[in-house]
């Protein structure tokens, strides 16, 4: 059987398993959305938000891209934000590394990988703000795996950075933005920082509204 078929048939599988638990499920699912959550999370296919966190869907609003970077010119993610935020009034913002992730590993070579050079420069851009600390680490896992929580807390800072982030803690007192590493030897999550709504940020970056 085609891989893609075995999708199919997985798809209504799960289907008549979720009618028989609740029949009125899917009824309810199409009626709207209310997640409690935002997740940006990396594109990894091994870390998908609901289940690693044990979540159904509509729980979880989800952007995902690599290395879960927040980049204030990505209108993608700046437009996910905007909506997860100001429409459907998420209460969390959970941004989602791992370890041994390709792309934060990519970042620290030299190699030219043609277009997605222009992205893994936000990382390097990480990296070198953090050199001092990440030199002293041996090349290899140990550093990848610092750089990886070194990461999701700057994006964690970057999403503080922006002005749908500020208006809401403003008007809302929320979200909460939360920086989580995923382990996939585990399939643990582990926190790695958080912020609360009208967290201190630097005064450049703060908006006045």
């Amino acid at each position: 059987m085609e891989s893609y078929k075995r999708l199919l048939l997985a798809n209504q599988a799960w289907t008549e398993e979720r009618i028989s638990l609740n029949p009125d499920f899917f009824e309810r699912m199409a009626a709207g959305q209310a997640p409690e959550f935002l997740w940006i999370g990396c594109s990894d296919s091994r870390v998908p938000a609901n289940e690693i966190t044990g979540t159904d869907p509509g729980d979880i609003f989800v952007h995902r891209n690599i290395a879960n970077l927040v980049i204030h010119t990505d209108f993608n993610l700046l437009s996910v934000l905007q909506y997860a935020v100001e429409h459907l009034k998420v209460k969390h913002i959970i941004v989602c590394g791992h370890y041994g992730c390709g792309g934060i590993k990519a970042a620290q070579t030299n190699t030219d990988l043609g277009l997605i050079n222009k992205w893994l420069r936000n990382i390097k851009d990480v990296y070198r703000i953090h050199q001092r600390e990440l030199d002293r680490i041996p090349e290899g896992d140990a550093r990848t795996d610092r750089l990886v929580e070194i990461n999701v807390f700057e994006q964690v800072m970057n999403l503080a950075e922006t002005s749908i982030v500020q208006r809401a803690w403003k008007t809302e007192q929320q979200p909460t933005i939360h920086g989580w590493v995923f382990d996939l030897k585990s399939g643990r999550l582990n926190p790695i920082t958080r912020l609360e709504p009208n967290s201190e940020v630097d005064k450049i970056y703060r908006f006045e509204f």
